[in-house]
């Protein structure tokens, strides 16, 4: 049996909004196993993004419990808190977030820059192996202006990586990308996926969650479905049938 790399229990988060309370999501309960590629889908007020920021550590449930790689996180401090997300959870964002005048290689070892116990030597190397995996070995110096979009994203996906995360968390990570470069970002994920890593990806995009191994559909702060992808697609088979631009 797989060690659960995320586990939620009747997971409450409410939110005071005047004289009423909204129940952004009202008694959650999955499990993750290490190595799933998970997708979470649901429409806007659907309770993903809270979903996201308690998956993230950016936030706390009003009740229920949650656990990463074995960790409850109900009574940790602020500190402890960062601990976590530094080390256990690699973030990807739709608008990418990296630091603009700052190149590649800079923007990936920025993560390990609160490790007191990596050296710079060692932050390097692993900054440079992460982007190999990503294919930006050629673009080390680059600042993401001189960077397409789906050059970023891989820059943001090679900063998720840099700390062996235990689960790389990515928030629409395609949304602003075509269709071509989003099925190159998303062969790199199933690539990721293959080599091992835990990947919990938040997507409003059927086609995008099609990719995945199952799928956790949001409605009304509940889990309205659940269930596996029996006919996963291949990102670098749609990639190949896309016709050639002249």
């Amino acid at each position: 049996m797989k060690e659960k790399a995320i586990h939620l229990a009747h997971l409450k988060r409410s939110f005071k909004m005047g004289e009423d309370t909204v129940h952004a999501l009202d008694g959650i309960s999955f499990g993750i196993e290490e190595g799933e590629f998970v997708t979470i889908m649901g429409s806007s007020g659907s309770g993903k993004s809270t979903l996201l920021n308690l998956i993230g550590c950016l936030d706390r449930p009003t009740s229920g419990t949650y656990k990463i790689d074995g960790v409850s996180i109900k009574d940790l401090g602020k500190n402890q808190l960062a601990q976590i997300r530094n080390e256990k959870i690699g973030f990807i964002f739709q608008s990418y977030n990296l630091l603009p005048r700052t190149t590649a290689l800079e923007n990936v070892e920025l993560p390990l820059l609160y490790n007191n116990s990596i050296g710079v030597e060692e932050r390097r190397k692993r900054a440079l192996e992460a982007l190999e995996k990503v294919s930006l070995s050629d673009r080390l110096h680059h600042t993401p202006s001189q960077l397409s979009g789906g050059q970023q994203q891989r820059v943001a996906i090679a900063r998720s990586l840099v700390n062996d995360p235990v689960v790389i968390l990515a928030d629409e990570a395609t949304g602003n990308l075509d269709t071509k470069t989003s099925y190159e970002i998303m062969a790199l994920f199933q690539e990721l996926n293959r080599q091992g890593k835990t990947i919990v990806f938040v997507t409003h995009e059927p086609d995008i969650a099609s990719f995945s191994g199952r799928t956790i559909v949001l409605k009304d702060g509940k889990i309205i479905r659940d269930e596996k992808n029996t006919n996963v697609r291949v990102a670098l088979d749609d990639l190949r049938a896309i016709p050639k631009q002249d």
